[in-house]
């Protein structure tokens, strides 16, 4: 491993991939593109795989990042949401890049605000327990994620991050109606 990987960079990326991929999944299904969602997951899931110690799978994140390149642009226009999964593939096909320190072109932070943009450009208005918008919420699970990260670690970290996914997922379930 490149000394300069940035572990807990990396680890933030994939809880923001996955509080935010919950959204996207009821996306994708809606628009026939789970098929594509599939592997990006897979290959933040094998990111996490890495950093609770198992061997990284290269394969795993080739798929994940040709898909995570291109689902954006294969989302339908006319649907809403398209801003926000293109967002989100941007937030993987960086952290995806993250896990290949030699190849970084950018950070951490520039792989998240990707997915500040993405709660930005909600295409509704959302409510989240004492939150106004999902901008809002997703910033206030940036920082609880790297408290928690750094409090109790990576296993404390997955668990907030499939927690958080829950609030994702019923904002799109109800976005889609």
């Amino acid at each position: 491993m490149d000394e300069t990987f940035d572990a807990v960079g990396e680890a933030l990326c994939c809880a923001a991939a996955i509080r935010l991929g919950e959204a996207v999944q009821v996306l994708t299904e809606r628009s026939g593109l789970l098929d594509h969602y599939i592997p990006i997951m897979a290959g933040v899931e094998g990111i996490t795989a890495f950093l609770d110690g198992q061997e990284l799978d290269d394969d795993l994140l080739g798929s994940a990042f040709a898909e995570s390149w291109s689902l954006g642009a294969r989302y339908p226009t006319g649907l809403a949401g398209r801003a926000f999964v293109n967002d989100w593939s941007s937030l993987v096909f960086g952290t995806v890049g993250l896990s290949k320190a030699k190849q970084q072109n950018f950070g951490a932070a520039q792989a998240l605000d990707f997915a500040s943009q993405a709660a930005a450009a909600w295409p509704s208005a959302v409510r989240i327990g004492s939150f106004d918008s999902l901008a809002r919420f997703e910033l206030a699970c940036q920082q609880e994620a790297e408290d928690r990260l750094r409090k109790d670690g990576l296993p404390a970290l997955w668990k907030l991050a499939e927690v958080r996914s829950k609030q994702y997922r019923q904002a799109a379930e109800q976005l889609i109606g």
